[in-house]
C-alpha cells in the first residue's frame, strides 16, 4: 500500500574506528494524508534518526523517504520541524521569530499578508498578548508554543516533532499537547513525533509505531488507535480499549530492555 508519506528500506550506518555502525536498518513505514504517527521506543533506539532522516537533516544511507510523490534530497519548507528545545532568535521577539521563516517561504505574499500569517498563528497557539516579547521574556512553555506557530505558519505539508514537550511540566506539557491536537486537526497536517512518553503517544497518534533497540533498530510492532480523530483527553482515558493498548506498548519496552540486558 502506498502513502502520502513513504519511508522505504531506510537506513543509517555510521563510520567508526571499528567499522560500520548501522543504527537503523530496513525501516519501512507508509503515512496516508493527514495522519498523525508517534513514534515510540527507548532512548538511543534510533527514533529521532529516524526523524532526522526524513527532515532532510541526516544523510540517508539506505532507502528513500518520498513524500507527495516526490523523493526528498534535502531540508525543505514542506517539512516544518519542532525540535525539544525551542531554538528560537534570542534578539528577535516571538513574532519576528515566526516572520523570519514566513518571509523566506511565501516571499511573493504582500508584507501585510505574511505578517499577517505571522500573527494568526501566534494567536492560535495562544501568544496574541506576546506578539513583541523576547524568548528570555517568555516561559519555556511559551517558547515552545513560538516553536509550534513558527512550524505551522510555514503551512508545510508535513510537520516533524522530536519530543517537543520532552523538557515541560506535566500541566504544560498536556496543555501544549492539547494545542498541538487542535492544530494538527484543524490544518489536515501530516505529523511524525518522536515521544517516549506512551500516554503522550496515545492521545495524540492516529497509529504508534514501536522501534526496536538499536543498533540495527527498524520497526517492531505498530498499533492502530481506536480514538476519534478529535481527541478529548477524558474519552481517551476512559475508553475502554486505553489501558489494554497502554499495557501492550510498556510490554513491548520492558521486552526490548530485558533483550538488551540479555546482549550484554
Amino acid at each position: 500500500m502506498r502513502g502520502y508519506v513513504e519511508l522505504f528500506n531506510l537506513g543509517k550506518t555510521y563510520e567508526t574506528p571499528k567499522g560500520p555502525s548501522i543504527i537503523v536498518e530496513n525501516f519501512n513505514l507508509n503515512i496516508a494524508k493527514g495522519e498523525f504517527i508517534a513514534l515510540l521506543g527507548h532512548s538511543g533506539c534510533g527514533k529521532s534518526t529516524v526523524l532526522t532522516m526524513v527532515a532532510g537533516l541526516n544523510d540517508i544511507t539506505q532507502g528513500g523517504v518520498v513524500i507527495g510523490g516526490r523523493e526528498i534530497m534535502g531540508p525543505g519548507p514542506d517539512r516544518g520541524m519542532v525540535f525539544q528545545s525551542p531554538c528560537l532568535l534570542p534578539w528577535m521577539t516571538a513574532f519576528d521569530n515566526v516572520l523570519l521563516g514566513v518571509n523566506r517561504v511565501f516571499p511573493k505574499a504582500s508584507r501585510g499578508e505574511r505578517r499577517d500569517t505571522a500573527r494568526y498563528f501566534l494567536e492560535v497557539v495562544g501568544l496574541g498578548d506576546s506578539l513583541h516579547k523576547t524568548p528570555a521574556e517568555l516561559s519555556l512553555g511559551m517558547q515552545q508554543r513560538v516553536g509550534l506557530a513558527r512550524a505551522f505558519a510555514l503551512r508545510p505539508k508535513m510537520l516533524l516533532l522530536d519530543e517537543p514537550f520532552g523538557m515541560l511540566d506535566s500541566l504544560t506539557r498536556m496543555e501544549l499537547q492539547e494545542v498541538l491536537a487542535r492544530m494538527v486537526e484543524e490544518n489536515g497536517m501530516t505529523a511524525l513525533m518522536v515521544t517516549h512518553d506512551v500516554d503522550e503517544a496515545l492521545f495524540l497518534a492516529n497509529r504508534i509505531v514501536m522501534m526496536t533497540n538499536g543498533p540495527n533498530a527498524r520497526v517492531g510492532d505498530l498499533l492502530e488507535s481506536p480514538f476519534d480523530k478529535h481527541r478529548v483527553r477524558t474519552d481517551v482515558l476512559t475508553h475502554p480499549e486505553y489501558y489494554g493498548m497502554r499495557e501492550r506498548m510498556i510490554r513491548f519496552l520492558e521486552e526490548q530492555d530485558h533483550k538488551k540486558r540479555k546482549a550484554a
